[in-house]
């Protein structure tokens, strides 16, 4: 880990809501005024979008699905690399994947490229100067016996739906943004289960807070076309596994209509409404914290 050259890390799997997380992150540095390096988890995959079916069907053949979940999928090391050499002197390299015509054409323009969607574009030098780096993806907080991207991130954060609600997510993103039908989904989700509970799950023990969001409706088949749940039919349990929090001063903080409660000294509970103002009382000052101690 880096006092110079912190690096923050939010992780979820695809459908808990990271991007949500991000945006309250983007926020706070922007109030801050800090000069940001964000990386994008998906750009450390290994294969490109056509690659990846080809890797996807040999694997199924072999009866063992090969998933962006999975350490085999991934460029773990890379991944580590780079935290580890941005701690210690604010460098590195860093791509981006290409995830629609919009985005292609914009790189293209940027590069002098010829890419689509789908595909990465060339490694390159991250910018010089920034204050901070910002990870949101898959696996900014995994460790295996090859790689250990945890050990070299100064904030971890998870964002954990229950299961029911990610799944949910999932399905109505996919089938609402791209072109996938609910049966397709709900065969990714499968498929990806098993490197879920080996490479995913294990994270969320490293994490210095945790959003975990739960529902207050029923979501009991999450495979039955349903709406997600609002904010307002959740509550949100949030831990902190790290030093500096009060969480009961962070609960006096918010009115009444937010409900909260410590359940424990680390774990407090409030209205799903309520996670973007709780974010910002607990991570402004963390934020603080890291650029103070450079």
């Amino acid at each position: 880990m880096s006092i110079k050259h912190p690096v923050v890390s939010v992780i979820g799997s695809s459908g808990a809501g990271t991007t949500f997380v991000k945006k309250a992150f983007e926020k706070i540095f922007a109030q801050k005024n800090l000069n940001v390096c964000v990386i994008e988890g998906d750009s450390f995959h290994k294969f490109e979008r056509a690659d990846m079916k080809v890797e996807v069907e040999k694997s199924r053949m072999m009866g063992k699905v090969l998933t962006h979940f999975a350490e085999k999928a991934n460029h773990f090391d890379k991944l580590e690399s780079l935290f580890k050499q941005y701690g210690e002197d604010g460098s590195g390299q860093k791509r981006y994947y290409i995830h629609s015509d919009e985005e292609a054409q914009a790189h293209n323009a940027r590069l002098g490229t010829n890419l689509e969607s789908g595909q990465f574009t060339p490694w390159e030098e991250i910018e010089s100067g920034s204050d901070i780096m910002f990870y949101e993806g898959l696996h900014g907080g995994v460790k295996t016996a090859n790689a250990d991207v945890v050990s070299h991130v100064d904030l971890l954060v998870g964002v954990v739906p229950v299961v029911n609600i990610e799944w949910i997510q999932k399905i109505y993103r996919d089938t609402s943004e791209r072109p996938y039908t609910p049966e397709q989904v709900k065969e990714t989700i499968l498929d990806r289960m098993c490197d879920y509970a080996e490479f995913i799950t294990p994270q969320f023990d490293n994490t210095h807070i945790n959003f975990h969001r739960v529902p207050l409706v029923d979501t009991s088949n999450p495979f039955n076309a349903q709406p997600v749940p609002v904010p307002e039919d959740s509550l949100v349990v949030t831990t902190v596994r790290m030093d500096g929090v009060d969480l009961q001063t962070v609960a006096n903080q918010l009115p009444a209509s937010a409900t909260a409660f410590l359940q424990n000294p680390t774990t407090l509970v409030y209205k799903g409404n309520y996670m973007v103002e709780v974010m910002d009382i607990i991570l402004t000052p963390i934020i603080d914290n890291l650029m103070l101690n450079r």
